[in-house]
């Protein structure tokens, strides 16, 4: 049985050990996995829709139970890896707005248009980018993970609001690669 590094005054789980389940769950077959300790900790994983996105941590049975964060599972591996925006052509201008490379958020998360509270946002609706430049940040299980561009062009809309969470796969601008 792993430690779990529970302290005397409760049960605790270190972050890094789920991210590695999650990790292994996702490049296997197996649809879910649930682990259980001596010390009353439970954690259940699941890839299905039933339980998808959805972590439980449930404490000793004297204590109330206790919510982790919420992970959600990437789908098949047709989607980049974590840290890597998805980016996608949208049509010549429709109803949902102008042509253009759509950013996508490769995380669930909160949405950071600016480095610090205050500061001058990273892009804003025609700003000039460039590959690799920073474009906002994820933050994400108290990780802050700066999105970059993954091509150069002009920003011509800004789809996340500052402070906001942020699905997977949701789109976070609109890139015009030819302006």
């Amino acid at each position: 049985m792993a430690d779990w590094g529970a302290p005397t005054n409760g049960p605790m789980i270190d972050l890094r050990y789920v991210k590695k389940l999650i990790e292994m769950l996702d490049e296997s077959t197996v649809d879910s996995i649930e682990i259980s300790s001596d010390k009353g900790m439970k954690i259940r994983i699941s890839k299905s829709p039933s339980g998808r996105g959805a972590m439980q941590v449930a404490s000793q049975p004297m204590m109330a139970p206790m919510m982790a964060p919420q992970v959600q599972m990437p789908a098949a591996r047709q989607t980049p890896p974590e840290g890597v925006p998805a980016v996608e052509e949208s049509g010549k201008g429709d109803a949902k707005g102008p042509a253009g490379i759509e950013v996508k958020s490769p995380m669930v998360g909160t949405y950071y248009g600016a480095p610090e509270p205050g500061a001058k946002p990273y892009v804003s609706v025609g700003s000039r980018v460039s590959k690799g430049q920073t474009l906002c940040i994820i933050e994400a299980m108290k990780i802050m993970n700066e999105i970059e561009s993954e091509v150069t062009g002009v920003v011509t809309e800004v789809l996340a609001s500052d402070a906001q969470p942020v699905e997977y796969g949701q789109a976070l601008f609109r890139i015009d690669a030819n302006g």
